[in-house]
């Protein structure tokens, strides 16, 4: 006998997606992973920027097929002065609206919030921007790395001559928009579900930085020590939290903290005794760890420390992480994405439980405008 299909927890939720590249759509993948409904809504002729990018899936980026699957496209002009009349009657029956323009756009195309409240007051409005939708800076230019730089995280991550490092992942976008994003059209849900009332959102992706800095403000603002780059615990200050060189040219991952962890991996790299206790001169005992694993090849270390509580790992490569035991048996890369032309290859993972995704899952992604027909 099988199992019936299990409720998904946003199955029945209407989505209007008005944004494009990657904060929005991301957190609208999140929300179709649960069940509910997105109608992408783009430019005709073009559509979605992030469609043209490189490489290709099919005859769209691989960038845009991997964050759009399970979605419907509407392609409009929303310039058309008759667009907004075409959109009435998804407003009216709409749960969600999210946009992604430069505060005040929507207002002028006759789609901001309050225009659309007085069609339908429960809708959720969730406007995703660099800055906000008020303060100086609110209409100012600008993309993920001048968010970090100006949130202070940038200057915290440097190389060896003083200088930052571009962050190898989009963390504004990411960690500053579409998480906040999904948090807060969730509570907002909910909140809903008490007062029967919709609201608007306003979601900073510079200003949700600052959580990710918990740590730099709390030093500084409570004991005037203020971070500096290559100087702290988790900033490569410290022989416990760093990354090592080894024989063979590969990384160490190092980051036996606490004291137990820190015996034991001093043990297993066979660390002088007389250098162990790092507050002694942290900067010595640093340098005679990179001398040991410098000593010896990555695959050496690797068998070094399994079975052992060390907190180490070999720095692997994208391509290496997909191939992980660990992460293909949690099932990670299981679900697939295909193109139109019937390719397939591997879907984008994303942090929504199995609890509450649906086994029947569609895999695809839209072509431009494939919805028109429909509403």
């Amino acid at each position: 006998m099988t199992s019936p299909i299990k409720p998904q927890p946003l199955a029945g939720i209407r989505v209007l997606d008005f944004s494009t590249l990657l904060p929005g759509p991301l957190a609208t993948l999140i929300l179709a992973e649960a069940g509910a409904q997105v109608i992408k809504i783009e430019r005709p002729g073009r559509g979605d920027e992030m469609r043209s990018y490189e490489p290709k899936f099919g005859v769209d980026s691989v960038n845009f097929a991997m964050l759009n699957r399970g979605k419907q496209s509407l392609a409009i002009d929303l310039k058309d002065k008759t667009s907004l009349q075409r959109l009435q009657p998804l407003i009216e029956m709409a749960d969600i609206v999210v946009e992604q323009f430069r505060a005040g756009v929507m207002d002028r195309l006759g789609l901001g919030y309050e225009a659309l409240r007085a069609i339908n007051p429960r809708i959720i409005y969730c406007a995703i921007t660099g800055y906000g939708q008020e303060g100086p800076r609110a209409n100012v230019a600008a993309h993920d790395i001048n968010y970090v730089a100006e949130s202070g995280m940038l200057s915290l991550s440097a190389g060896e001559d003083g200088s930052p490092i571009v962050p190898p992942a989009l963390i504004a976008d990411i960690g500053g928009g579409t998480y906040p994003a999904v948090i807060n059209i969730l509570l907002a849900l909910r909140t809903r579900d008490m007062t029967g009332q919709g609201c608007k959102l306003d979601i900073a992706m510079a200003d949700n930085l600052f959580t990710f800095l918990y740590w730099a403000m709390g030093n500084g603002l409570a004991s005037g020590q203020w971070p500096k780059p290559g100087g702290e615990l988790v900033t490569g200050g410290s022989a416990r939290f760093f990354v090592y060189r080894t024989q063979d040219d590969k990384f160490i991952a190092a980051a036996p903290l606490e004291q137990k962890f820190w015996q034991n991996f001093c043990d297993a790299i066979e660390l002088d005794p007389l250098l162990r206790d790092d507050t002694l001169d942290p900067l010595l005992t640093k340098r005679a760890v990179a001398t040991r694993l410098k000593s010896q090849t990555a695959a050496h270390w690797s068998n070094v420390f399994a079975g052992k509580d060390l907190c180490c790992s070999v720095v692997a490569s994208v391509q290496e992480a997909l191939e992980d035991v660990h992460f293909k048996a949690r099932g990670l890369f299981n679900r697939r994405l295909t193109n139109p032309e019937g390719e397939s290859m591997m879907a984008l993972p994303v942090p929504v439980a199995d609890l509450f995704r649906s086994e029947k899952w569609d895999d695809t992604f839209p072509t431009l405008g494939e919805s028109n027909g429909k509403y």
